[in-house]
């Protein structure tokens, strides 16, 4: 009997361990698991202080590993043309994707027009490494489409924009602009990048219709190995949706003209995965990816600070000046025209698929958000620090028509949820254009100074142009190139060198016979602009204040190239291709 009593016990043990092992299997991956604003306020800022704003933003890597379907930008701002004066009139559109947004009206004023991005993770990042990365991004057509770098949108195509809604003209001879966004040397922890938005004068406002103003929205950086401008918006980018839907109400309304609005900073929780599972009485119990935050001795993650509005007396003024008079202007902010309000932190509301989540935050959770003395803002942790890293609450329980966070600790192991693991990204389609002929027998040489002793300089017909027989028009072509660079992220980025001016950003205003086109004496003019900028603007000058706390990141090496000889002033790198290493 005993023999047989131990294999009826067996074959009874073998068929739950069975059934255990198929219910978890069940588990899989769904999407909705975070979503939330972690966010600061700040004092009123006056009206004339509309011209710029910039702080330092930490970086550090959120998640341990690359993961895919995740979304989280890390402490940044949006800024808005200021249409406070408009209280009834819609500024979208009818026909415009945001204008379908009814809970945005009567005004639309908030998804009219924007600069977003900053530094941070996207679901749409093709090459994923563990750190963040940095990206500018705007949207000039009520969502409609975005625009992300000098040639692509906010990472939803592989395909280069069209050249009528090419927006972003590449401005820094020293700095490569990948459409994946700005990689990071290393794996930083807690150091601080520093960007600004200034609206500076490039152009004059242009009469007509529509009108343009002339407000170049420039992006700065400040990082350990490289400072200065990188890009800018140009003004018609904002000005032609008056145009494009004849709707002259527009008119003067966009960020060329008007001063920018921003109302504080936040964390943006986008996009997160999460796994769900019961236990044998039917809770459900969730799952996030762990998200860590660098911390000091004190428990605290110091995430932004400097954060300073500016008026026109501190860059648009001096640098009207040099181009109209020949005023020297160095490009350094003048702290006669910056501000710094006072933070005020904010209490967040998360939610898990709509369904809100509370004991994350505020005095009974793992965290409050905080204003530190300096008037920095970020987290004070309570619970959850591990060395020099806090986690954020990753197990939730489902109870009272809500989730509530709890500790690892508090998950039945029946559930199997301790030992889900969330998808790795996997490396994504290469970004392409259609701009030149890449010759792809070129090798990628991460070092500058080797790839100096390889130009070749293109041999270009008269007037610099090349017929391109695709097109109904007459291309600029690059003056020199290709070149490859591989990145800290795996991926590998051709580039050519081209005259500013000729870049394919431009190339909707330049088109001979044109209306809407930039006139030879325009175009010269910038293109001499540009040449004293690159002259006397070197990347080691503090154009923005330095931080008060912390240190500066280092921008990925590879990115930092050094113009070939002959082309030191005046041409750009543009960026035409960026692909997945070949193993």
């Amino acid at each position: 009997m005993r023999p047989k009593l131990f294999l009826i016990i067996a074959v009874v043990v073998l068929a739950l361990s069975s059934v255990h092992k198929e219910d978890k299997a069940e588990i899989s991956q769904k999407s909705y698991g975070l979503h939330g604003y972690i966010s600061f306020n700040h004092d009123p800022i006056p009206k004339e202080y509309g011209a710029g704003i910039g702080f330092y933003v930490a970086v550090w890597p959120l998640i341990d590993e690359p993961l895919a379907g995740f979304q989280i930008g890390l402490p940044s701002t949006w800024i808005i043309p200021d249409n406070s004066d408009n209280k009834d009139k819609p500024l979208c559109p009818e026909g415009t994707l945001a204008r379908k947004w009814k809970e945005r009206g009567p005004t639309w004023s908030s998804v009219f027009q924007t600069i977003e991005g900053g530094v941070g993770y996207w679901a749409g990042n093709h090459f994923r490494y563990g750190p963040p990365k940095f990206s500018m991004n705007g949207t000039p057509q009520c969502y409609d489409y975005e625009i992300g770098s000098p040639g692509w949108s906010f990472f939803y195509s592989d395909e280069a924009l069209p050249e009528d809604r090419l927006g972003i003209a590449q401005l820094s001879n020293r700095l490569l602009i990948p459409p994946d966004g700005i990689t990071f040397e290393g794996n930083p922890n807690g150091e601080f990048l520093g960007y600004t938005w200034m609206a500076l004068p490039f152009t004059d406002p242009e009469k007509g219709e529509p009108p343009t103003g002339d407000q170049s929205w420039t992006c700065f950086l400040s990082a350990a190995n490289f400072k200065g401008p990188i890009a800018f918006f140009i003004p018609e980018t904002w000005s032609k949706i008056a145009r494009l839907f004849n709707y002259p109400f527009l008119y003067g309304r966009g960020l060329d003209s008007r001063p920018g609005v921003a109302g504080g900073g936040a964390i943006e929780i986008n996009t997160v995965p999460r796994f769900e599972a019961k236990d044998s009485a039917g809770v459900i119990y969730a799952k996030l990816p762990k998200l860590q935050f660098p911390v000091d001795e004190n428990g605290h993650s110091i995430l932004v600070q400097e954060v300073t509005y500016y008026s026109r007396a501190a860059l648009y003024d001096p640098f009207k000046a040099w181009r109209e008079q020949g005023t020297f202007c160095s490009g350094q902010f003048d702290n006669k025209g910056a501000i710094k309000p006072k933070l005020i932190p904010k209490l967040t509301r998360y939610d898990m698929s709509g369904i809100e989540i509370v004991g994350i935050e505020g005095e009974a959770g793992f965290f409050k958000t905080e204003v530190f003395p300096g008037n920095m803002w970020g987290l004070q942790w309570k619970s959850g620090v591990k060395g020099m890293m806090a986690v954020f609450p990753q197990y939730y329980r489902y109870e009272g028509n809500k989730y509530v966070a709890i500790r690892e600790s508090e998950v039945p192991a029946e559930t199997g949820l301790i030992e889900q693991r969330f998808r790795l990204a996997e490396p994504g389609h290469p970004y392409t254009s259609n701009w030149v002929n890449i010759h792809p027998s070129v090798e990628a040489n991460p070092r500058p100074e080797d790839r100096s002793s390889k130009v070749k300089l293109i041999k270009e017909p008269a007037e610099g142009l090349v017929a391109d027989h695709s097109y109904p028009d007459v291309r600029p072509r690059p003056k020199a190139g290709p070149f490859k660079v591989r990145l800290a992220d795996g991926s590998v980025v051709t580039y050519y060198w081209y005259r500013f001016i000729d870049q394919p950003a431009f190339w909707q205003y330049t088109r001979p016979g044109d209306p809407n086109g930039w006139s030879a004496e325009k175009k010269a003019k910038l293109q001499a602009l540009v040449e004293k900028i690159h002259a006397t603007w070197p990347i080691d000058r503090d154009y923005m204040a330095p931080p008060a706390f912390g240190r500066l990141v280092k921008l990925d090496p590879a990115l930092i190239v050094t113009p070939p000889p002959g082309l030191e002033v005046g041409y750009v790198p543009i960026v035409v291709r960026q692909e997945a290493a070949q193993k």
